[in-house]
């Protein structure tokens, strides 16, 4: 099969990017915490571990969803508080893709830096309901952390296995984290 066209969905600044990837057949969406600095055909090693995964594990294509859209290189640097106009955007194309892709798998893989702003739970939460509207599974990579996160992907041995992954016992679980 041919490498699939590249999506890239930012905002006009660049300061977020919503989506980014090379989707087609059966695509592997790996949701992370915040975008950082690839760009098409200029990868991060975060996204290069993502498109790796998904070869390894049979996908013909892949795409990177954020918890949080705003590119920082460093988690600390995210705002401070939920930028609700960059949130509904996300949302928006997240629900936008998932409606062009019907053979998708949702990668849980946004790690303990989950826990770095409070607003982050919430973003997820809202990004749960949009992706419950669809026929996907959830899966995630290696085991959970000592704190019962999905990891990252960078942190990953290629070797690591794929599993299913209960989102909603996830959410369920995290009142507060």
């Amino acid at each position: 099969m041919t490498e699939a066209k590249w999506v890239y969905e930012h905002n006009s600044d660049n300061s977020a990017r919503y989506i980014l990837g090379q989707p087609q057949g059966r695509v592997l969406a790996c949701i992370g915490i915040n975008s950082s600095t690839a760009v098409p055909d200029d990868l991060d090693p975060t996204l290069k571990n993502v498109k790796k995964f998904s070869q390894i594990h049979g996908y013909d294509g892949w795409l990177m969803f954020n918890v949080y859209p705003q590119r920082s290189t460093d988690p600390n640097g995210m705002h401070d508080e939920l930028d609700e106009c960059e949130h509904k955007m996300n949302l928006k194309y997240i629900k936008q893709y998932l409606k062009k892709y019907d053979n998708v798998d949702i990668w849980a893989a946004w790690g303990t830096i989950i826990e770095k702003r409070s607003y982050l739970k919430e973003a997820l939460t809202d990004i749960v309901d949009v992706i419950n509207g669809f026929d996907v599974n959830w899966v995630t990579i290696g085991k959970l952390s000592v704190k019962g996160h999905p990891h990252h992907p960078l942190y990953l041995s290629h070797k690591t296995g794929i599993s299913e992954f209960d989102v909603e016992q996830y959410i369920g679980t995290r009142q507060k984290f």
